[in-house]
């Protein structure tokens, strides 16, 4: 295995060795490490941020997207496993979420080590809210118009061709991930589950994200913002404080 300062599942990494544990951060649908670039500065120096840069985009740009998720979940597992000798917790944002607990069920299947704390945030439980496969046969303006509704990516970036002529496919792919996702059953993790969820959240209701408390035999806590759906771009301080607090 590589190691993460090498690695490009981690291009911006900044050592952090006085760190007790790490956190790895999954970017939402279409979404990049950059996402998290600024957490190390808001969040103690004793939590190491570690920003997950998934293929197709960023650095990873010429690498194809995975369409499905059990391959991104083997890769990811594989080339994270080995720096995962110290404490560690996962955060994951909308698909991100779906990522951060499929990978912590792999690490205990394939590498016997489990999270300290599993972060979800915006992402309903297995089975609570299925995807719309039909949003993924969207032309590219009928798609730009759903990511507009979305609030997640700012307006000019919406309204640079050139740029979303090369991001579409890994969105079309992290679509197509998603609406592929099928739950293997299996037994509920041992960490503590911390679910982040915003109240104008169209996509993500209370109800289903509530649904995690029966992934985890540990402590289950449901943290709701205000916001919609990208409510962790505007109110990410309440969201650092139960982070430190939950690691701490």
């Amino acid at each position: 295995m590589h190691s993460l300062a090498k690695s490009q599942w981690l291009p911006a990494r900044r050592t952090n060795r006085n760190a007790s544990v790490r956190l790895f951060c999954f970017p939402y649908g279409g979404g990049n490490e950059s996402a998290y670039r600024h957490w190390q500065q808001k969040l103690p120096e004793s939590i190491e941020v570690l920003p997950i840069q998934l293929p197709g985009r960023g650095a990873r740009i010429k690498e194809p997207p995975y369409s499905e998720l059990r391959p991104l979940i083997s890769a990811a597992s594989e080339a994270l496993a080995a720096e995962m000798e110290k404490p560690f917790a996962l955060f994951g944002h909308s698909m991100g979420g779906l990522i951060a607990f499929e990978l912590a069920r792999d690490l205990r299947k394939q590498h016997g080590i489990q999270p300290a704390h599993l972060f979800i945030s915006a992402k309903c439980a297995p089975g609570q809210s299925p995807e719309d496969p039909a949003v993924g046969q969207l032309s590219d303006a009928a798609l730009i118009e759903v990511l507009e509704r979305y609030e997640g990516t700012p307006r000019d970036l919406l309204n640079d061709a050139e740029l979303m002529r090369l991001v579409l496919p890994a969105i079309r792919a992290d679509m197509a991930l998603c609406n592929s996702y099928v739950y293997e059953p299996g037994p509920p993790l041992a960490c503590p589950i911390t679910v982040f969820g915003g109240l104008e959240d169209h996509v993500s209701s209370r109800a289903c994200l509530e649904s995690w408390q029966a992934y985890t035999k540990g402590p289950f806590t449901l943290r709701m913002l205000p916001g919609g759906h990208f409510f962790i771009n505007t109110w990410t301080v309440p969201v650092f404080e139960v982070i430190r607090q939950e690691l701490l």
